[in-house]
């Protein structure tokens, strides 16, 4: 019963578990999955395979290093390839799945690491990834290697020369193009290369490199043949975001040998090579631009022009996978929910597979129509789904002992018109709201800014039901501009990052105060990345707002670009570089208007953060303390990066939820 189970408090995060990467048996008969375990004590997360039996859900852990990803079955099934890093770079392992057990064995043993495995179709070989510099890519094809140590004391003194070299070789620290950094480290000289090596088991086994470009190779994907391996990488070596230019590229899986399968004004990336060999699936997008939504094209192996899958559809597909019979199972985004579909190539047709309320994050395709999904729910942060037949189920329960202790409010969707056209909204009300009652309001903003939440976003489920645990009613929207509705609807952001969002996000609120359920005098405000952009962009234009905490926000568009690694987002955006219309950058950046801040203003930012740099919220901390009477302080977060809320430490994650709802407290009674 409800009322013999207690609110979710912020220390639940340290229970909820997530699920990552199904990969299908070849005989359908199992599904291997990640299982993610938050560990606050160590300050990370276990990651570690396990097993789920298909006709009954019967679950078996298959390793447990503890940090473990990636698993690959092979052809036969009869091995499970996967990366761990056990020791002091990722390395491959193989796992015997005959009797569903047996000691890992490592395949790799390369000084900086491999990973993404892709068995070749004999199941004799597998392709991956390792990052070289070009100097060890000389020194490879000359076959040089230095001696075997004598003994440990002589790898331990190695091992350190080798550690004190490569610091040297970054102080001072060389920049040759942008980005210099991603995620919470700078990136250096070595690329993603694709390399083969024999599976079978012997001490003399060494990785062959097919590739030899400063470039970074995508996930290896082999022919149905054997004969080629395919991948993508970018047009552009020497440019800043070569991710932004992309083509697809078919390596002779003996010699190396790359012919270019595309080209042309669009950018081609992460080739899925059809069981047939009649297709390769991959995404596609304007070379230098961000296609809204981003489309799905199939290659004619033989030649000729793309299909675009989903040009009518005119929704995002966020995830594919190949079945046996070489037809394609697609997650499909829209209007709050992210729903399964299926792709005939044969008969060119596009057919939703399954509706309901849920969100898929990743998905695997097997025979007989078989899909395996990590799937949340409005009920239920994650768990792994089957999908055969129409018969769609549940077949883990990671997170049910948490919600049989807890209060998961239900989700309500609020449609409502704004000066732009009709938007989609939720709200969550407070645990034990009684009729009539008028709690405060928490308005949360998503990031991107195309990117949408709906019914069940797994990384906001945990926030949202925590406060409504604390008594606020729970308001998030979709505003112009976000994915899941299509091409027009995101377009109508363009340019106009605050004004758009902000009319249709005070509608959303002002659809909620209308049916009674918050107090339009005791309002919260947050938001992160671009929903951080928003929450300076709101609270400097309307003083509606009795609190805000704003996270890893952008504040000044031209010193954004000059600092982040994604500069082209806001060219494009803008329709400008800064140098060439400053103004535009100037009258859409929330730091201009930072002396009409009234709303006690909390600032929430990681010091690695390299997406959005930590200077933007410096600024928009030092403009508000000295233009305005008005309180604000400022939390800084070390060893964290843009995805604090997401993946930072535990720790953090937990102090993030208390210090926001503190301060929420603190300012709206």
């Amino acid at each position: 019963m409800a009322d013999e189970k207690r609110p979710i408090t912020a220390e639940d995060l340290y229970r909820i578990q997530y699920l990552e990467d199904p990969q299908i048996s070849p005989d359908g008969k199992h599904v291997a999955f990640v299982k993610v375990t938050p560990d606050p004590f160590e300050k990370t997360y276990k990651r570690n395979i396990w097993l789920c039996r298909v006709d009954d859900g019967a679950m078996r852990q298959l390793t447990r290093g503890d940090k473990d990803v990636n698993p690959r079955w092979s052809p036969g099934g009869k091995q499970l390839a996967f990366v761990s890093t056990r020791g002091e770079k990722p390395q491959i392992y193989l796992l015997p799945t005959a009797d569903l057990g047996g000691e890992a064995r490592q395949l790799t043993s390369l000084d900086y690491g491999g990973h993404s495995p892709s068995w070749s179709p004999d199941g004799v070989r597998i392709a991956f990834l390792a990052p070289m510099s070009r100097d060890e890519r000389v020194a490879d094809d000359d076959g040089d290697s230095p001696p075997e140590p004598a003994d440990q004391l002589e790898r331990k003194h190695l091992n350190e020369r080798k550690a004190e070299t490569e610091a040297l070789r970054w102080d001072p620290r060389p920049m040759w193009r942008i980005p210099y950094r991603q995620d919470t480290s700078y990136v250096d000289e070595r690329y993603a290369q694709v390399m083969v090596i024999d599976a079978a088991e012997a001490d003399d086994s060494k990785p062959r490199r097919l590739t030899a470009l400063d470039a970074d190779y995508s996930e290896p994907q082999w022919s149905p043949d054997g004969r080629s391996i395919f991948t993508s990488r970018t047009t552009t070596p020497e440019g800043d975001e070569p991710w932004r230019a992309m083509g697809v590229y078919a390596l002779d899986a003996v010699t190396g040998d790359e012919t270019a399968l595309t080209s042309g004004d669009f950018s081609f990336s992460a080739p899925k090579p059809s069981p047939d060999g009649n297709w390769i699936a991959c995404a596609r997008s304007h070379i230098g631009l961000t296609d809204m939504p981003s489309r799905l094209a199939l290659l004619p192996a033989d030649g000729g022009e793309p299909r675009v899958i989903n040009e009518t559809l005119d929704r995002e597909i966020l995830d594919w996978a190949w079945a046996p019979e070489s037809r394609l199972a697609l997650s499909v985004e829209s209007e709050g929910n992210v729903l399964p579909w299926h792709y005939d190539p044969a008969a060119d047709s596009l057919s939703q597979a399954h509706s309901g309320v849920y969100e898929i994050e990743q998905l695997d395709f097997g025979a007989g129509g078989l899909a395996a999904m990590t799937v949340s729910t409005p009920q239920n942060p994650q768990e792994l789904y089957l999908l055969q037949n129409g018969e769609f189920r549940e077949v883990t329960s990671c997170n049910h002992e948490l919600l049989d202790e807890v209060i998961v409010q239900p989700i309500q969707e609020l449609r409502f018109e704004t000066p732009h056209g009709e938007a989609q909204g939720w709200y969550i009300l407070p645990v034990g709201y009684e009729a009539g009652a008028k709690p405060p309001l928490a308005l949360n903003m998503h990031g991107g800014p195309h990117i949408a939440w709906g019914f069940s976003t797994k990384t906001m489920w945990h926030e949202c039901q925590f406060h409504a645990a604390r008594g606020y009613t729970v308001l998030y929207c979709n505003p112009h501009g976000s994915g899941g509705y299509g091409k027009d609807f995101m377009r109508k952001l363009h340019a106009a990052w605050g004004p758009v969002a902000m009319d249709d996000i005070m509608a959303g609120v002002d659809a909620l105060l209308a049916l009674g359920f918050a107090d339009a005098e005791r309002m919260a405000i947050t938001g992160g990345s671009y929903g951080g952009y928003l929450t300076g962009w709101i609270i400097s234009h309307t003083d509606r707002f009795k609190a805000a905490v704003s996270q890893r926000g952008v504040y000044n568009l031209s010193s954004f670009y000059g600092t982040t690694d994604v500069p082209l987002l806001i060219s494009n955006e803008f329709d400008a570089e800064p140098w060439e219309n400053h103004e535009v950058y100037w009258d859409n950046s929330p730091l201009r208007y930072a002396a009409d801040i009234k709303t006690p203003l909390l600032l929430i930012h990681s010091e690695l953060d390299f997406r959005v740099p930590i200077e933007q919220a410096e600024q928009l901390f030092a403009w508000v303390r000295r233009a305005t009477e008005t309180p604000v302080r400022m939390l800084r977060y070390p060893r964290e990066g843009h995805s604090l809320s997401r993946i930072g430490e535990p720790g953090h994650r937990v102090s993030r939820l208390t210090e926001m709802i503190n301060w929420f407290d603190r300012y709206t009674g």
